[in-house]
């Protein structure tokens, strides 16, 4: 008598398959779960914070798809009354307001604005117009206004920047590099800056940069600029010597880069000369202390010798 055995039969087969198959989802389980762990540890919160932003997510996509809905129907007023109700009920109104970004500006000028937010549902404030009222701050270059759920107001200053002093028939005003006027200032605080004057002037604030920018070594000493009839300057050194620069911005700066070199080779600012003109365009005139007062006596023992002649 003879037995067959029959090898690697269907059953043992289909065994083995299955306990590999679980061995591979216990050990793929493994490290998910040690991927997901590694990652949560990474996380800069928690996993109730986690939760609270999974809600928000979940409540905007509501309120978005409810706004949808209700727009499509033809009520959009009465829609966004009732998803406003709904989200200050949720926690998602104005309670915080977060102003960044400010130097000089009166901060309490921002939050006198921003404040008007304060308690409304965030779905219903109105960034855009929150930026266009902070845009009218005479320090404010721009602001960016935006949401942080749940209830905080994010309003982000670029400050525009003090570039000089304009100087006015009554006051004195700080102003930027477009001539934009930031603030009025005492003489105090216009100490150490750049004073400039004339009409016009602060329309010529980059002009006159590009200008002070050509001598490098010149423009620490300028203390004031002055704009003469809409058409060049006159700066004036810490010295109180008086440059004066012909018309044209090329012309101007070439004299003033001549006027550099003829300073470094003989010192001529701190000296005394109480004056320089140059606005000839082959040669630069110079005016001493007592000239004027030597020059007024002549003319006047001049115009007596002429009386005496005629009697």
């Amino acid at each position: 008598m003879s037995t067959t055995i029959k090898r690697n039969s269907k059953s043992a087969r289909r065994s083995a398959a299955s306990q590999g198959k679980a061995r591979k989802v216990r050990q793929a389980k493994a490290r998910t779960g040690s991927a997901v762990d590694t990652a949560m540890a990474l996380l800069p919160f928690g996993e109730e914070t986690m939760h609270r932003l999974f809600m928000a997510m979940i409540l905007g996509g509501a309120v978005a798809l409810a706004w949808i809905a209700a727009s499509m129907a033809g009520l959009p007023i009465v829609a966004a009354k009732q998803l406003a109700s709904v989200a200050a009920d949720a926690g998602f109104e104005v309670r915080r307001v977060d102003v960044r970004g400010v130097e000089n500006l009166n901060e309490l000028k921002v939050y006198e604005r921003a404040l008007a937010e304060r308690d409304r549902a965030m779905p219903m404030v109105d960034l855009v117009g929150l930026r266009e009222q902070l845009l009218g701050l005479s320090w404010v270059k721009d602001a960016r206004v935006s949401r942080q759920l749940p209830d905080t107001l994010v309003i982000d200053i670029v400050e525009r920047q003090p570039h000089a002093v304009l100087r006015k028939a009554d006051r004195l005003v700080l102003i930027d590099v477009d001539g934009h006027e930031l603030e009025p200032v005492s003489p105090q605080r216009a100490k150490g800056r750049l004073i400039v004057s004339g009409p016009g002037a602060g329309k010529q604030m980059k002009e006159l940069a590009h200008l002070l920018d050509a001598a490098p070594a010149v423009r620490p000493q300028v203390s004031e600029a002055e704009w003469v009839g809409n058409r060049r300057w006159n700066l004036t050194f810490k010295t109180d010597q008086v440059l004066a620069l012909p018309e044209g911005g090329k012309e101007a700066a070439a004299a003033l880069v001549s006027f550099a070199r003829l300073d470094g080779a003989n010192r001529l600012i701190g000296g005394k000369i109480l004056a320089f003109d140059m606005r000839a365009r082959d040669r630069i005139y110079l005016r001493m202390p007592g000239r004027a007062a030597e020059a007024a006596d002549i003319n006047a023992a001049a115009v007596a010798s002429k009386q005496k002649e005629t009697h």
